[in-house]
């Protein structure tokens, strides 16, 4: 297992010609055969500049596998810098480049690995996000956003997932995401993985929320049923 998420972006043989004037924001979605038979997703959101993909099966609801971090494009490349690795953690800190190639709603990496466009990217949420503030026992805690350890939530124009994750450990604490959708006041989650309970895939929890001093605002219950108030603030580019 380790490594395969880094390798499902790894090859070479030439496709098609770039697109110009293009963007890779967005969600898009590509699979890969399990050792049984049946076919892993790939998800991956690039937003913001930041990105994740995860793998997973939604038929067995196992999580297999995330990383992901903020990233810059530099012609035809796109260099990543990884956060959370839950796979090979030691990717942590590290930068790697690959070659891309945009053509309409296909975008291939190392001229190998095809992926189709789910979503532009656009949206009422859509946006890298960190959290800034829970409620707790009627009180609004603010979160320190520039510490090791941090919970983010990555969302294109339809789908979502949050990280939790030690910059420090290189741990990847937790995660989890899905589909939504989002017409104020009311934001829908639809979860297909979830790396700490997978009992939890194909819930269906809404939340109400509103966008005030440009922080997202939160509410309603958790997948345990705990009732939440969160703010969250658009995370900046690196």
């Amino acid at each position: 297992m380790k490594y395969f998420l880094f390798l499902l972006l790894l090859s070479v043989c030439p496709l098609f010609a770039q697109t110009s004037n293009a963007t890779l924001e967005g969600a898009w979605q590509s699979g890969f055969p399990g050792e049984d038979g049946a076919t892993n997703q790939l998800s991956m959101i690039i937003q913001d500049g930041y990105f994740v993909m995860t793998a997973y099966n939604q038929e067995n609801n196992s999580f297999i596998a995330t990383l992901g971090g903020h990233y810059e494009i530099a012609g035809d490349t796109f260099r990543v810098t990884y956060e959370w690795d839950s796979s090979s953690p030691a990717n942590v800190g590290t930068t790697r480049s690959m070659p891309y190639l945009l053509n309409g709603s296909l975008l291939v990496f190392n001229n190998d690995k095809v992926w189709q466009r789910v979503d532009d990217g656009s949206g009422p949420l859509a946006g890298a996000w960190q959290i800034t503030g829970r409620k707790r026992d009627g009180e609004m805690t603010r979160r320190e956003p520039t510490g090791p350890r941090r919970t983010m939530k990555i969302l294109s124009g339809s789908r979502f997932q949050w990280i939790a994750y030690n910059t420090d450990t290189a741990e990847m604490l937790g995660t989890g995401g899905g589909s939504y959708t989002a017409e104020e006041p009311k934001y829908i989650e639809k979860i297909e993985f979830f790396s700490r309970d997978p009992s939890r895939v194909g819930a269906q929890l809404s939340f109400d929320f509103k966008i005030r001093n440009n922080e997202w605002h939160h509410m309603g219950l958790s997948s345990k049923g705990d009732p939440i108030y969160e703010t969250w603030g658009h995370r900046p580019q690196q």
